[in-house]
C-alpha cells in the first residue's frame, strides 16, 4: 500500500501576498506541511506542486519531488482537483493506492494526527477522509431577501448541532478516486480537528493565531500562599498564565497552601506533598517549561528538577541556593545578584491587568484621601497601628480607606474599634486601582504593592513588615518613596505620616515623576518576551556560573 502526498502551493495571493512562505515561528509556513509528510507513517512519497521558484527551491531541499506548474493552473479559477490531476501527468496513478492533498497554510496540524486519520479511514473502508472543524453557530441565509435563521431554536452554542466546516489540514482519497474534476469518493468520512489544529491562515489574523499557537509550550506552575508570604505569588502566576498561549498546569504544596487560595479558577489544580513529591509528579509530564514561585528555592530540589525533566526551568524572587542553577530567575523586587542567570529590575514586574487602564492619579493642592493597604497577611499588624493614628483628632480633616487583607481575623474587633465617620474599613477589594486611583497618598508594606502604587504616581510611605523587605530595592527615596524600617515605632510612623501628609503639591508632583519614569506597565509582556526569545534552550552551566 502506497501513498503519495500532494502539497500545492501557489506563488501569490491578491489578498495576501507570498502566504505560503510567510515565516511562522521561525520557519516558512509551507515547511510545516512538507515536514508532516515527511514525519506521517502513512506517506510514502511527497511532491510540491509551484510556480514558485523559491517554493520549489524548498522542496527540493526538504528532499521532495516537485512539479512546476502550468501557468493555467495558477489563476483563481483554477480547480485544486485539477491541480492534483496535473500531477499525474508526471508520475503514474497506478503507482499509489491512495493520495493526500495537504495545503500548506494548515501549519499547526501534527503528523500524528494525519496518521489517526488515515488509520481510520482504512479501519471504516472510506473512500475519502476530509480534516473539518465544528464550527457550530448561529447561521442565517437570504431566502427572497428575506432573512431565515438557519438554526430555529436558540440555545446555548454548546448544545447545537455539530456544522462541521473543511480545513485544508488534509484531503486523503483512494488514487482510484481521483479525475480531473474531483478528489472524493462515494463514502465519505470527516476527521475533526482541535481547535488548534484547525487553523488555515488565509490574512493576516490567521497568521497570528498560527504563530501563538505553535509558540505555546506546555508549562507547568509551582506556586504557594498562605498567611506569612502573602497571596501575591499566586496572582502573580496567575496573571503570566493568562499571557502564556496554551493552559499551565497549577502544583501547590499541600502544607502551605489551600485550593481556596487561587480563588474561582478554571485552572488545572494539582496538590503535591512537598517539593520532591512535585519532582516525581512533573517528571513524567514533559513540560516544556517549568516555573516556580516559591520564594527561595533549595539547591537539591533544583537540581532534582534538572534531573528528572528535560523542562526550562523559570523561577520568581528565588534568593534560594537553587537560584544558581535555574535557566532564568526573574527578580523584579531584588535587583542584586551574584549570578548571571538573573534576570532583574522593575520593567519585569508583573502588574495586575486592572492596573493597565488606570491613568496615574492627578496630584491636588492639598491630600485628603488616604489608602493604608498592608497586603493579605499583614504580620506586623501595621494595619491597625494606623488605625489607631487615624482615630486622632488632627487627623479629621483625612477620610481613610483600609483594605484589610483576607487573612485579618478581627473582623468584629476592628468594625467596632474603628467605627468613625473619617474611616472606611475595606475587604474583599475585586478592583484594588479604583481604590487606589481615589486616594491622594497611601501607607502600605514595602513589598508588590508598591509597584501598583508606583504605576498609578501616588506618593506613598512603605513601612518594611520584615528584614526580607528590606532587600526590595526599587521602594526608595530616590523612586519617590518615603520609607521605613521593620519594627518601627508608631511615634516613627505618625512621623514620616505627617511628613507625607504635609508634602507640598510640587513636592508630592516630584515624587509621583520619579514614580513614573519607570516601564512597569509592560512587565508581563517583557517577561514572556524575554522568555519566548530564549527559545527553549537549556542554560548549559559552566564553573564561572556557580561562583558565589
Amino acid at each position: 500500500m502506497r501513498t503519495l502526498a500532494v502539497i500545492p502551493a501557489c506563488e501569490g495571493s491578491v489578498v495576501f501576498p507570498n502566504k505560503n512562505m510567510r515565516v511562522v515561528n521561525g520557519k516558512p509556513i509551507i515547511y510545516y506541511a512538507i515536514n508532516n509528510a515527511i514525519h506521517a507513517n502513512c506517506i510514502n512519497d511527497i511532491i510540491v506542486t509551484s510556480n514558485s521558484n523559491e517554493i520549489l527551491s524548498l522542496a527540493k531541499q526538504m528532499g521532495t519531488m516537485i512539479r512546476n506548474r502550468r501557468p493555467e493552473l495558477c489563476n483563481i479559477s483554477a480547480s485544486l482537483d485539477e491541480v492534483v490531476w496535473d500531477v499525474f501527468e508526471q508520475l503514474s496513478i497506478n503507482d499509489y493506492d491512495y493520495v493526500v492533498t495537504m495545503l500548506p497554510i494548515s501549519p499547526t496540524l501534527r503528523y500524528e494526527t494525519l496518521d489517526a486519520a488515515f488509520r481510520r479511514m482504512i479501519y471504516e473502508n472510506r473512500d475519502t477522509m476530509i480534516s473539518v472543524h465544528n464550527q457550530a453557530n448561529f447561521y442565517w441565509k437570504y431566502e427572497d431577501g428575506k432573512a431565515i435563521p438557519m438554526q430555529q431554536k436558540r440555545m446555548n452554542r454548546n448544545q447545537l448541532e455539530p456544522f462541521f466546516i473543511e480545513t485544508g489540514a488534509f484531503l486523503i482519497t483512494r488514487a482510484s478516486c481521483i479525475a480531473s474534476d474531483t478528489r472524493i469518493g462515494n463514502n465519505v468520512g470527516l476527521y475533526e480537528l482541535s481547535g488548534d489544529e484547525a487553523i488555515d491562515v488565509n490574512n493576516f489574523g490567521d497568521l497570528k493565531l498560527a504563530e501563538n499557537a505553535l509558540t505555546g509550550r506546555k508549562v507547568a506552575i509551582y506556586v504557594n500562599g498562605n498567611e506569612e508570604i502573602g497571596l501575591g505569588h499566586i496572582v502573580r502566576t496567575k496573571e503570566i498564565a493568562d499571557e502564556l498561549f496554551s493552559k499551565p498546569d497549577f502544583y501547590y504544596d499541600i502544607n502551605k497552601t489551600k485550593p481556596e487560595s487561587f480563588g474561582n479558577t478554571t485552572y488545572n489544580l494539582i496538590p503535591v506533598n512537598g517539593d520532591m513529591e512535585l519532582v516525581e509528579k512533573v517528571a513524567f509530564e514533559n513540560y516544556d517549561i517549568i516555573i516556580n514561585d516559591i520564594l527561595d528555592t533549595s539547591e537539591f530540589y533544583i537540581k532534582s528538577l534538572r534531573d528528572k525533566t528535560s523542562s526550562i526551568i523559570i523561577n520568581f524572587e528565588d534568593k534560594g541556593k537553587g537560584a544558581r542553577y535555574a535557566d532564568i530567575v526573574f527578580n523584579a523586587l531584588y535587583e542584586d545578584s551574584d549570578f548571571n542567570n538573573v534576570v532583574s529590575g522593575s520593567q519585569y514586574y508583573i502588574i495586575s491587568k486592572l492596573f493597565l487602564i488606570y491613568n496615574p492619579i492627578i496630584i491636588k493642592d492639598k491630600v485628603k484621601n488616604v489608602l493604608v493597604t498592608f497586603g493579605g497577611a499583614d504580620p506586623s499588624n501595621y494595619s491597625e497601628k494606623l488605625l489607631d493614628l487615624a482615630l486622632k483628632s488632627k487627623y479629621d480633616s483625612l477620610q481613610f480607606y483600609v483594605v484589610l487583607g483576607k487573612v485579618n481575623d478581627k473582623i468584629e474587633f476592628i468594625d467596632e474599634r474603628y467605627n468613625k465617620k473619617n474611616i472606611k474599613i475595606l475587604r474583599n477589594i475585586d478592583n484594588m486601582p479604583e481604590i487606589m486611583s481615589k486616594c491622594d497618598i497611601s501607607v502600605t508594606s514595602r513589598g508588590r504593592t508598591c509597584f501598583e502604587l508606583a504605576a498609578l504616581g501616588v506618593p506613598s510611605l512603605s513601612i518594611a513588615q520584615h528584614e526580607r523587605e528590606m532587600l526590595h530595592t526599587f521602594v526608595c527615596q530616590e523612586n519617590g518613596f518615603i520609607c521605613l524600617d521593620p519594627d518601627s515605632s508608631i511615634d516613627e510612623i505618625e512621623q514620616a505620616f505627617d511628613s507625607l501628609v504635609s508634602l507640598s503639591m510640587e513636592n508630592r508632583l516630584a515624587c509621583q515623576q520619579r514614580m513614573l519614569l519607570h516601564d512597569l506597565r509592560n512587565g508581563r509582556t517583557n517577561v514572556i518576551d524575554y522568555i519566548l526569545k530564549y527559545n527553549g534552550k537549556k542554560r548549559i552551566f559552566f564553573e564561572e556560573d556557580l561562583q558565589t
